[in-house]
């Protein structure tokens, strides 16, 4: 199975864009077994365009320490383990502070007196099925307050069909930061989608970073391409990063996707270009 994640330093780049329509070429085109899943756990919006019928779904539950202030004498050893400050000691007495805790449960293995105990607490729900064009659709969605992400996508991707799939689009989150890392963790290739603006260069230039520290393949797709591309396309050649795909700054384009459809809805001779640039990855990744 080959896993081709989508990626931007930046959010409103076109990510989903991208994945729902490269999906849809694929497994109507080639007669591929695609799964889409949406890392973007704070605002999931693939299944607006794929439309999926939810059949399944699951909560997801972090574990966040609990003290029993009977048996705890106040060592302070659980907050000296505590790399993310969620536990503090003050006037002996431990504070738990759950939106700060990553569930790793270092304090509750190092407490001498075992006085910390783990108590699951909802953050999130999963959700898959089957959407349209045969593709399966999995999401994450991140529970109002909860400051984690990292848990639900690392839940979401390990929470698979019966069947396996011949391909797995994974639309990440924007940004750089920890939910993109694990959202890229494990793919074979990223697509890193960017505009031909200021802040779409900077913003390039992290999520290539993020790319190169985990080792893995990349190329870039330029979403409302027009007349001001020199820094986008200096960057890529500088850093042998390949451009692989141009959509063009289009008014019918905006319009469709704002109407809930794909770019191949919208001009189906994209359709083309994607089974071009799909098998351009194919080839990219034998030749490493």
């Amino acid at each position: 199975m080959m896993r081709i994640a989508i990626a931007s330093g930046k959010g409103g780049t076109g990510k989903t864009t991208i994945a729902a329509s490269l999906a849809q070429t694929l497994s109507r085109e080639k007669s591929l077994s695609v799964l889409v899943s949406d890392c973007d756990v704070e605002g999931p919006n693939l299944h607006l365009y794929l439309q999926p019928d939810f059949k399944d779904t699951k909560p997801v539950f972090q574990m966040i320490p609990e003290v029993d202030n009977e048996t705890c004498t106040g060592c302070g050893i659980c907050a000296d383990v505590c790399q993310f400050n969620a536990i503090v000691v003050l006037n002996d007495k431990p504070l738990v502070f759950p939106e700060l805790c990553h569930g790793c449960g270092s304090c509750t293995l190092t407490c001498p007196e075992a006085a910390i105990r783990e108590v699951p607490v909802k953050i999130g729900m999963l959700m898959r099925g089957p959407g349209k064009s045969q593709i399966n659709l999995r999401q994450g969605t991140l529970d109002i307050g909860e400051p984690q992400a990292v848990p639900i996508i690392s839940a979401l991707k390990k929470w698979y069909f019966p069947e396996i799939p011949d391909l797995e689009i994974i639309d990440s989150p924007p940004g750089a930061s920890c939910p993109v890392v694990e959202a890229l963790r494990g793919a074979d290739y990223v697509l890193l989608v960017t505009e031909p603006t200021p802040f779409g260069l900077h913003d390039l230039k992290q999520a290539y970073q993020v790319t190169e520290e985990l080792g893995l393949h990349a190329g870039v797709i330029i979403n409302r391409a027009s007349f001001d591309e020199k820094g986008v396309r200096e960057f890529c050649l500088n850093h042998d990063l390949p451009i692989l795909l141009q959509i063009p700054l289009d008014q019918q384009i905006g319009e469709g996707i704002a109407r809930g459809k794909t770019l191949v809805e919208i001009f189906p001779e994209y359709e083309e270009e994607f089974i071009d640039m799909y098998e351009d990855i194919k080839k990219r990744l034998l030749e490493c």
